[in-house]
């Protein structure tokens, strides 16, 4: 197979273990152990010396199934009689099982090759609990010797990691094979080192350094197993034992990477003394290095700025910046978790000034660094004082640069949880991390990825807080609005913090305002006004309109609010019919029912300016809904109107249901004056004529529905608002109330309560009107609306 590629070898592997259970199930018992055997072979040959941890797991696997067949083969045997419990005895074990138990020992003893009967042996070594209870420790001494045997090191050394591995797994109390095991390793230690190994690594090209990792896997999955649980003398004589040696460093690289960190953080002073003396070893000085660092950063030292300067002073000394750049990552989270920001600065710093022109080589571990950095770091003022900090994102790409600001952001909004930050530098190396992320978005960024990106500046441009200096918050705004320009939620939070700045600035002075609090205040709507535009959905512009008119309102800026609610206004035929909601089309008349109701609402309070004349904005927006384009037997141009009708019957009265202080709405201006009233009863007249216009269009069969509820609607209306006195309003309301029952459409229960709201009303008006000696009309209209009931 030395010709085979890797996958080819995995392959071949694959197909033996197939044949191996395949043989077993047809009862060729004899063919599955030649299988078995014949793998185990392949674990002399190191002439692929690269490929041997690899070949060693695939074929271990082999044998691991083997010793599986053969235990719950004898385990069948023993239970033709009364079945045996899971912690069975060698005494519960029936004669037959025990016989072929023997035969399977006995087969695997006469195999010649040294190799192949230790791991076959072991594979099914557990099957000794159905001869005797006591035999495990003496098998596995008895295996351990027989690796003193292998010529080959490496071959060794995995083949005393296997030894221990099983012998781990039946043999729970008794740990002394695994101290013998490793010490059996350290008495052939110097062979890696031999002419011998060297000439053979040549011959195959391969370095020392290579050749010794190869070893690593084993060695660590020994000192695993006997360091679990051991107590400080026993490892205490192993780093004893191990630092004797003239090549330490594989082994002190082992134990750094399996001992348990709290030993080590104790003693590292003197981990990092043979560490400096392992600097001509065949393993390099920076993987100990390495593997020290990540131990460090589990336990804490007593003194950590001891120990890194005893450490850097060593990682300083390395001229391969991808040597330095392994130990910089690897003692990262101990730096960042330990030390004050002064130390994490030069830290920093060191970085910069070993990577120089090869950053490129190193994005992956410059990332993770700043990914740690903010990832630990709590005191984010500190953080961003930091001299070396931006200098350290110059090193990337702008595309790398971008991706790495993006989760400086994202890591930022996730950790930092104080309502605002007020510090200048800080500010200032937030909004440069920000405009290289914003700068990043293009024409072919997808939305998704703007929303989040909009989500983070914004979240950033909130956070933001320049105390009472309102001046200097909206001098802020407006550089931030010349900063992001390209995304509209960027946009959209700082119109809303533009507008809740204005409402601050007004609650503070109680809406008695100077003259420099009103023209902060203009100058709030003016940015409002002028930031709008930009974006590029009708809806949020809409939105955005009303609110700054709102506010413009409450700070008595009336010709702002009047200029919002025009710009607004003009925007309504651009209200699309259906807008795009989690991949589905949505109808936008809800939409437009509430924002038309939430203006209007507005409008009440809102003065009428003396040279537009008499409710030019209502007019305004009657006009407006008079050219929106609706579906085919659609009602919401009508529901509209009526709710235009309500708005128009709450201004008619002689004292509003609620002002904005300091503003003279059109109550105070025309008190209740007949010449306003009667342009009120003319815009009323208009939009009931077009609402009855549209009842009639309602024709068809699906139709008459709406019809009903529209005629009903209409209805409501006319007997809250109207003058029923006049004959001609008391026949319109009479005929709307007969078409509203023709089709027994409307639910029961809300024609009951309209009756009895209709009866009681007119009950009063019966009364007044008897007096005046005008009461031919209403008798009959109350007796038809009971009698329609």
């Amino acid at each position: 197979m030395g010709q085979l590629s890797q996958q080819e070898y995995m392959d071949s592997i694959n197909k033996i273990n197939q044949e191996l259970v395949q043989a077993w199930h047809q009862d060729f018992r004899v063919k599955a152990l030649k299988i078995t055997i014949q793998c185990s072979k392949y674990l002399v040959d190191t002439s692929v010396i690269q490929f041997y941890p690899s070949k060693f797991v695939l074929i271990t696997d082999i044998l691991d199934m083997f010793g599986k067949l053969v235990y719950d083969r004898l385990l069948s045997k023993a239970e033709y009689y009364p079945a045996l419990p899971d912690n069975f005895t060698a005494n519960m074990v029936p004669e037959s099982a025990k016989e072929t138990c023997r035969n399977w020992f006995y087969k695997i003893a006469s195999i010649r090759e040294l190799v192949p009967r230790l791991y076959v042996e072991a594979a099914i070594l557990k099957s000794y609990s159905f001869l005797t209870n006591r035999e495990f420790s003496q098998a596995l001494m008895r295996l351990t010797r027989m690796t003193r045997g292998i010529g080959d090191p490496l071959v060794a050394i995995y083949a005393r990691c296997y030894l221990c591995r099983v012998g781990m797994s039946v043999s729970t109390i008794d740990r002394q094979f695994l101290k013998d095991n490793f010490y059996d390793f350290l008495a052939v230690y110097d062979q890696l080192y031999s002419s011998h190994i060297k000439r053979e690594l040549n011959a195959q090209k391969v370095d020392i350094t290579t050749y010794l990792g190869l070893y690593a896997p084993a060695l660590d999955w020994i000192l695993q197993g006997l360091a679990h649980r051991a107590q400080h003398s026993l490892l205490d004589e192993i780093v004893d034992k191990c630092s004797g040696k003239k090549n330490k460093g594989l082994l002190l690289n082992s134990i750094l990477s399996t001992f348990k960190p709290s030993y080590i953080s104790s003693r590292a002073q003197y981990f990092i003394k043979l560490i400096e003396s392992c600097s001509g070893d065949g393993l390099p000085q920076y993987i100990i290095l390495k593997t020290l660092g990540e131990c460090l950063q589990q336990y804490g030292v007593e003194d950590p700025l001891k120990i890194l300067n005893l450490s850097w002073a060593l990682i300083n000394r390395l001229t391969n910046p991808s040597h330095f750049m392994t130990c910089a990552h690897a003692w990262a989270n101990f730096v960042i978790k330990n030390l004050s920001p002064n130390e994490i600065n030069i830290f920093l710093g060191d970085i910069i000034s070993h990577v120089g022109f090869e950053g490129k080589n190193f994005y992956p571990i410059l990332q993770d660094i700043i990914t740690i950095l903010f990832s630990n770091i709590t005191d984010f003022e500190s953080l961003f004082t930091m001299d070396k900090l931006l200098p350290l994102l110059d090193l990337f790409t702008e595309d790398v640069k971008a991706n790495v600001c993006r989760k400086i952001l994202d890591t930022f909004t996730t950790k930092h949880h104080c309502d605002k930050f007020t510090d200048p530098v800080m500010i200032d190396a937030l909004i440069f991390i920000a405009k290289i992320l914003h700068d990043s978005v293009t024409a072919l960024t997808v939305d998704d990825e703007k929303r989040q990106i909009g989500n983070l500046i914004s979240y950033l441009i909130r956070k933001i807080h320049f105390g009472r200096d309102f001046e200097k918050q909206l001098t802020f705004y407006v550089e931030a609005r010349g900063t992001f320009t390209n995304i509209d939620s960027i946009h959209v939070t700082l119109v809303q913090c533009v507008n809740r700045l204005a409402v601050e600035t007004g609650r503070i002075v109680k809406s008695h305002h100077t003259r420099k609090t009103s023209s902060f205040v203009r100058a709030c709507a003016a940015y409002c006004y002028i930031t709008i535009p930009a974006l590029s959905s009708a809806i949020v512009k809409l939105q955005l309109y009303l609110l700054s008119a709102q506010v413009a309102l409450f700070n008595q800026c009336l010709g702002q609010a009047d200029a919002c609610i025009k710009a607004a206004l003009g925007l309504i035929p651009e209200i699309p019919s259906a807008i795009e909601v989690d991949s589905k089309l949505v109808s936008t008349q809800d939409f437009l029912r509430g924002y038309i109701c939430n203006m209007l609402s507005t409008l009440i309070v809102v003065p009428d300016c003396p040279d537009q004349g008499v409710l030019y904005l209502t007019r305004g927006l009657v006009n407006v809904l008079q050219h929106y384009t609706e579906d085919n037997n659609s009602t919401i141009k009508s529901e509209l109107y009526l709710n235009v009708i309500d708005m128009l019957a709450t201004v008619s009265l002689s004292e509003y249901p609620y002002h904005i202080k300091k503003v003279d709405s059109n109550d105070v201006l025309y008190g209740s004056d007949p010449k306003f009233i009667t342009e009120i009863n003319k815009m009323c007249s208009i939009l009931v004529e077009e609402v009855l216009n549209n009842l009639k269009s309602l024709r068809n069969n699906e139709e008459l529905k709406k019809q009903s509820k529209l005629a009903f609607e209409l209805f409501l209306r006319l007997v809250i608002h109207a003058d029923l006195e006049n004959p001609g309003m008391a026949n319109l309301s009479f005929n709307l109330w007969n078409l509203a029952l023709k089709h027994n459409s409307l639910d029961k229960t809300l024609i009951v309560s309209t009756n009895a709201f209709i009866c009681y009303k007119f009950y009063c008006y019966i009364v007044i009107y008897c007096e005046k000696n005008v009461a031919i009309y209403v008798p009959l209209l109350l007796s038809t609306y009971c009698n329609g009931i």
